[in-house]
């Protein structure tokens, strides 16, 4: 007899479904490994390639040097300063000009005189001078302060003969001041020198070159300015350079200059 089939009752909470585990196939891709392709199509064929650009290298500029803007800087400023100088001078002598009137001081050589002129063993020559000379001073507002370090010299053919001083003193608007001068000196080598005199003695006419340089301030109304240098040349006809002998004056004529 067969065994009847048992039926057991399997209850809610221990029911339990089995699936079983099948190997499932393995779908194809869409788009194989490698492949570019989309539902859009080929790209490679859609877009060209782009194009191919040349590259250059760059090269940086290099950046300006300061030292040569430096430079000009200072150039800059030098000039300006050099035209803001001359504008204050040209202005200050407008003012000076049209103020003051200035006029050129004038000088003359009135008298000569040689208390020695002895040719030494030694082939010296020891000179001393003493020299008259009048000193104008033609303006009406402007004054002249003579300072000391003046010098004062008599040349003859390039070659010094004596020298000396002017005093210091102070001369007034429209004055005239005559100055005694005692110049003295020693002349080394001389023997040439005293030939070319006695030559020229016998001319009767012996040039002989004053030269000035005289340090000065100037007196604007009340105002003292600064120090300026006056430069006299006067040339002198003598007929003789004989010691304790009365020299007779020629010629005479005298040019002026100053500078700062």
């Amino acid at each position: 007899m067969a065994d009847h089939q048992r039926i057991h009752p399997v209850h809610e909470h221990e029911a339990m479904v089995v699936v079983p585990l099948t190997p499932q196939k393995a779908t194809a891709p869409l788009i194989t490994r490698g492949s570019s392709k989309s539902e859009h199509g080929d790209p490679e064929r859609q877009y060209p390639p782009p194009p191919v650009h040349r590259t250059i290298p760059y090269a940086p500029l290099k950046p300006p040097k300061r030292r040569s803007s430096c430079c000009k800087k200072c150039l800059c400023w030098t000039i300006s300063l050099l035209l803001l100088q001359i504008v204050i001078i040209g202005i200050l002598a407008a003012v000076v000009y049209f103020v003051f009137d200035p006029k050129v001081p004038k000088y003359s050589v009135d008298a000569m005189r040689i208390t020695q002129f002895n040719f030494g063993n030694d082939n010296s020559l020891s000179a001393t001078f003493n020299v008259n000379i009048t000193a104008r001073n033609p303006n009406k507002k402007i004054g002249i302060y003579y300072e000391s370090g003046s010098h004062l010299s008599v040349w003859y053919t390039g070659r010094k003969l004596c020298e000396g001083s002017l005093p210091k003193f102070y001369q007034g608007h429209r004055n005239t001041t005559l100055l005694s001068l005692a110049l003295a000196g020693q002349t080394a080598d001389a023997a040439g020198l005293v030939q070319s005199l006695q030559a020229q003695q016998q001319t009767g006419s012996i040039p002989l070159n004053i030269r000035a340089k005289v340090p000065v301030r100037l007196k604007l109304g009340k105002l003292k300015l600064m120090k300026w240098k006056f430069l006299v040349r006067c040339r002198v006809d003598v007929d003789s350079l004989a010691a304790n002998n009365a020299i007779s004056i020629r010629d005479s004529s005298c040019k002026f200059r100053f500078r700062l």
